[in-house]
């Protein structure tokens, strides 16, 4: 008996094969146009996936710019609402204009009022006689020779305030000069 491989065959010159195991060229086209959708539909994913976000995203800065609004307002009416009491006060002082002593007692009241008000909230008055000169805290509006030491601060023509560590408004100042 004469057995016969039939795992290849020759035909002109070309070997087939006839393993299952081996591709085809047709399986080879198949296989890459498989690939090529898949990559495609990955892409699409990943795009629409990449819009999904950037939706979130703006929606998110929307929501956050929102928010820091409102917040602004209700803590303007914070202040607001303790500032009332001080506009009373005055309202109340303004009445009362028959007693010169007790008009000018009453509004060194009202200032005292407002003062430790703005204080509670963080205001600080910035300390100048005395201090040398700072530019992140004062401005020169005056130079008078003196026989201080140069850029020493003689006098205060206009208070400068901070709220907490940000000056709101620079100390407006007279310093000395040689």
């Amino acid at each position: 008996m004469v057995s016969v491989d039939l795992s290849s065959t020759k035909m002109g010159g070309m070997t087939m094969s006839k393993d299952p195991k081996e591709p085809k060229k047709s399986d080879k086209k198949e296989e890459k146009a498989d690939k090529a959708d898949n990559k495609g539909s990955q892409i699409e994913e990943l795009t629409n996936d990449l819009k999904r976000v950037q939706a979130d995203f703006e929606n998110y800065k929307k929501r956050v710019e929102r928010d820091n609004s409102k917040l602004c307002e209700y803590s303007k009416a914070d202040i607001i609402k303790k500032l009332l009491s001080v506009l009373d006060s005055f309202e109340m002082a303004l009445k009362n204009t028959d007693n010169h002593e007790e008009f000018v007692k009453g509004v060194e009241l009202i200032y005292s009022q407002l003062y430790t008000l703005l204080n509670e909230e963080g205001l600080q008055h910035i300390e100048t006689v005395g201090k040398r000169f700072d530019p992140y805290l004062h401005e020169v509006l005056l130079s008078e020779k003196s026989d201080k030491e140069d850029d020493m601060i003689l006098e205060e023509l206009q208070k400068g305030y901070m709220l907490k560590d940000k000056v709101l408004r620079h100390s407006k100042v007279k310093v000395a000069k040689k």
